[in-house]
């Protein structure tokens, strides 16, 4: 977003904060409260897609899960390990590279 419209909206968000009767101090402590509130996460996919471990497993786990693949696979803790080095990633190994599980418009 380039510098005008960024400006644009800031102004228009104030506006409308104004127009309310909200003040950014009441904004501040939803907004603390709500981050508060988010589980941790500790299973992720490549795509982004997460699951704190509670509550019903998410569609895109079982899915990898059906086809194989390990619920270890995702978990955050085994990843954080790892360090990453910058390198390429090989792919070839992959066993969702070019499955309906790889896209996300497919389930």
């Amino acid at each position: 977003m380039d510098e005008r419209k960024r400006d644009s909206m800031i102004a228009y968000l104030r506006h409308r904060m104004e127009e309310f009767g909200i003040n950014p101090e009441d904004l501040a402590l939803v907004l603390a409260s709500d981050q508060s509130k988010q589980k941790e996460v500790r299973y992720r996919n490549a795509r982004g897609d997460v699951w704190s471990g509670e509550g019903e497993m998410p569609q895109w786990l079982k899915q990898a899960i059906s086809a194989g693949q390990s619920l270890e696979h995702f978990e955050l803790s085994s990843q954080a390990a790892v360090p990453r080095t910058g390198k390429a990633v090989d792919w070839r190994d992959d066993p969702f590279a070019g499955s309906l599980l790889a896209r996300r418009d497919s389930y």
